[in-house]
């Protein structure tokens, strides 16, 4: 089992204290908040150890995961790779895309993996259909969210969008070309909504919307491919993909078929598949774990997660506020 260090008890602080403790893969040696009122509560709450020091929780573990405001994301990733230990660090990976790059070269330099947590790419519904998602031309994402205090220290963008924006990468093999955005600050210093499109060298365009200031949540992605549509519903954990081949000369009475002006006809298909429940933060961390354990590249690398961010800064800057 690694040994594991909490950084941040916050929210998801929280979360990561409890499910790092309930799994096989990791021992949990305690955490560090620099609220210390905070870390006393939860300490005396829950049970868990609490350090007076970052600096001594590093030295009793062999991974740290980092749960802290984006901010302060940068200083403690870099104690952490340079005192030689492996690092899951949340979204977004840091402030500026520099920053994201000196922490890979650091992590290169002192041989220690990194994780960056875009939790998604492990959702359930993402996970059933990504192997079907194969050169998509057209991708459109929704991802509202009701108004929470919580998120508002960051712009929508690095804040929602930015899980769309890897699962969109992730699934594109192409290199950005071009970015159009915009941007509507409502109750924040920041914008509360935003739309971003997204073009790439191979011609594929991404549509994405996020909005934190809406009155239902949605979370919801459509990737379109030569014959093929492919739903993701995040939020509901569903997903659909709908297929069309060439028609049989005799189809049954039932089937789909669509006819175009050449007369070349089509039969629909559709194709819900199969999605295992799972806690997706959990499995984030039990893959880290594994990519520790065997060598292996985790499933969402540092350079991952800074190019999510480089895209995402880059959406800001391009703002039509």
């Amino acid at each position: 089992m690694l040994k594991a260090g909490v950084l941040g008890a916050g929210h998801l602080g929280k979360i990561h204290l409890k499910l790092l403790n309930q799994s096989e893969e990791y021992e949990l040696i305690g955490f560090y908040d620099a609220n210390k009122e905070n870390a006393e509560k939860i300490a005396s709450e829950f049970g868990y150890k609490m350090f007076d020091n970052l600096d001594e929780l590093i030295a009793e573990v062999d991974m740290i995961d980092v749960v802290t405001p984006t901010l302060s994301h940068f200083e403690v990733a870099k104690k952490v790779i340079t005192a030689g230990k492996h690092l899951f660090i949340e979204k977004p990976i840091t402030n500026t895309y520099a920053e994201a790059k000196e922490l890979i070269e650091l992590a290169e330099k002192h041989s220690v993996k990194g994780q960056v947590g875009h939790v998604e790419r492990f959702n359930p519904a993402f996970q059933a259909v990504a192997d079907r998602i194969e050169n998509p031309m057209f991708i459109e994402a929704h991802r509202l969210a009701e108004f929470n205090p919580r998120g508002t220290d960051v712009p929508v963008v690095l804040d929602l969008m930015i899980h769309d924006i890897d699962a969109v990468l992730s699934v594109v093999k192409s290199e950005v070309k071009k970015i159009n955005a915009s941007g509507v600050s409502v109750i924040s210093d920041t914008p509360d909504i935003a739309n971003a499109r997204i073009e790439f060298e191979n011609g594929c365009v991404a549509n994405l919307t996020a909005s934190r200031i809406s009155m239902k949540n949605m979370r919801k992605s459509r990737f379109f491919q030569r014959d093929a549509y492919i739903s993701v519903d995040f939020l509901e954990k569903k997903c659909e993909v709908v297929k069309m081949k060439d028609a049989p000369e005799n189809p049954d009475d039932f089937a789909m078929i669509l006819q175009n002006a050449e007369g070349i006809k089509k039969q629909i298909y559709f194709d819900n598949p199969n999605v295992s429940p799972n806690n997706a933060i959990l499995e984030e961390l039990e893959s880290f774990a594994d990519a520790i354990n065997n060598n292996k590249e985790p499933v969402v690398t540092m350079e991952q997660g800074a190019k999510a961010l480089h895209v995402a800064n880059q959406v800001i800057a391009n703002f039509n506020v």
